[in-house]
């Protein structure tokens, strides 16, 4: 395996952070698809609603090549253009293959972003995504 790039460590981190202690497959989906919103907010005002659907379409299209299992079951998250619709999806996944196809999904988007505007403004556009979900300490962990 490559060595992974800061930013995809990044990623990785945050929705390993968002996931929190209990990595069930149902928490990994929800992490997911609020990381997608998370995105897809951050990116809407530069880009617009079409051409973060079309980022969205791409990424999925590209990591059900890499995941061929999913192929059947993601159809109509795909079709429906809906983040929403992979949560059933990775539901009735295991916990490793939920954790590696949101990993995947993630990074993926993130490159595909990078291609078109370059690396330095879609690291300062999905900052926001990423640092506060790392920055932030979940609710299990805090005492008192």
């Amino acid at each position: 395996m490559t060595t992974q790039s800061q930013e995809s460590r990044q990623i990785v981190a945050s929705l390993a952070h968002r996931v929190g202690p209990d990595a069930g497959s149902a928490r990994i989906a929800q992490a997911l698809v609020t990381t997608l919103q998370d995105m897809d907010a951050a990116l809407t005002p530069i880009i617009g609603k079409q051409g973060a659907v079309a980022l969205y379409r791409r990424s999925l299209h590209l990591c059900l090549a890499k995941h061929p299992q999913l192929a059947g079951t993601c159809d109509s998250a795909q079709a429906l253009l809906d983040v929403l619709a992979l949560k059933p999806v990775l539901v009735e996944q295991s916990a490793g293959d939920a954790l590696l196809f949101s990993e995947v999904m993630l990074t993926t988007f993130y490159e595909l972003l990078t291609t078109l505007i370059g690396p330095s403004l879609t690291a300062r556009l999905l900052r926001d995504v990423w640092e506060p979900s790392l920055s932030d300490t979940p609710s299990q962990e805090i005492s008192q």
